[in-house]
Formats: structure tokens, C-alpha cells, sequence
């Protein structure tokens, strides 16, 4: 049985092996980090005003959650981001505030919205006739928004 010398290519510490892939993988990560950040950058409705508000006449898509189920101060979710998406939309919240939790700031824009839509009940609560309406798009009584 012949045995063939290790050429020093052909032959690397487990240490060295783990370092490069390690190291391959965090450039390769850092390309895509890279490559993501110029493509939004150049990306329609990137560039926002100082309130973090879409171009005008854009009308970005909300497509986190398509049902009308109670939602309340403090929940967290897709209808919590679905509430402040329409409500963003209808310049009810600022951009900024569209993180998924139902705090204050929504509570306040819900009510808002629901003031400015008779029949609706300023309950702050989203429930199924809030939903309703948002899904609508109803236009304010008073043109206010």
C-alpha cells in the first residue's frame, strides 16, 4: 500500500478550516447585507419625509392579517401591524409607529379614526365594524385626516 504525502494545500488544521468558513461565510454575508441596503436604497418609496411618510400618491400594500378579530391595546402581531399599516395609509399614524405592538400612539390614532367615521364608537378597540370600515377605506365625515 503506497502511501501519497499531504501537499501543505491539501492538508489544513481543523482550526484553520472552521476560521475560513466562518470567515467565508460572514463576507458572504456582509456582500448580501450590502447588496439588500443599495437595492432598497434605489428602490420606489425608499426616500421618505422627515415623519417617515411614503411618497405622495403611493399607497403601500398591507398584507399582514385579513380578518376582523377584536384587537386591543397591548396585543402584538400581524393585527396589530395590519391596524397600523390602514391607519399609516389613512395618515392617521407615522410611518415610525408601525411596529406591530398596539400601544398608546395607536390606541390614539384608532380612536381618532373611529371619531371621524359615524357610526363607529370611539371605543379605541378595533372590533369587526372598525375592521370594516378600515378594509373600506370610508372616507372622514368631516374630511379630517
Amino acid at each position: 500500500m503506497s502511501r501519497t504525502p499531504l501537499s501543505p494545500q491539501s492538508w489544513q488544521s481543523p482550526r484553520s478550516t472552521r476560521r475560513s468558513a466562518g470567515a467565508s461565510v460572514l463576507t458572504g454575508g456582509l456582500l448580501a447585507a450590502l447588496a439588500l441596503a443599495a437595492a432598497v436604497a434605489g428602490a420606489p418609496g425608499a426616500a421618505a419625509d422627515a415623519e417617515n411618510v411614503p411618497p405622495a400618491g403611493s399607497s403601500p400594500v398591507c398584507a399582514f392579517y385579513d380578518g376582523d378579530g377584536l384587537t386591543v391595546l397591548g396585543d402584538q402581531g400581524d393585527r396589530a401591524f395590519q391596524v397600523q399599516c390602514m391607519l399609516a395609509n389613512r395618515r392617521y399614524l407615522p410611518w415610525d409607529a408601525v411596529d406591530g405592538t398596539f400601544g398608546l400612539r395607536t390606541l390614539d390614532a384608532v380612536r381618532r379614526f373611529q371619531a371621524d367615521h359615524p357610526p363607529l364608537l370611539t371605543t379605541g378597540l378595533v372590533d369587526a365594524d372598525t375592521w370594516a370600515a378600515l378594509w373600506r377605506g370610508d372616507v372622514p365625515v368631516d374630511g379630517a385626516a
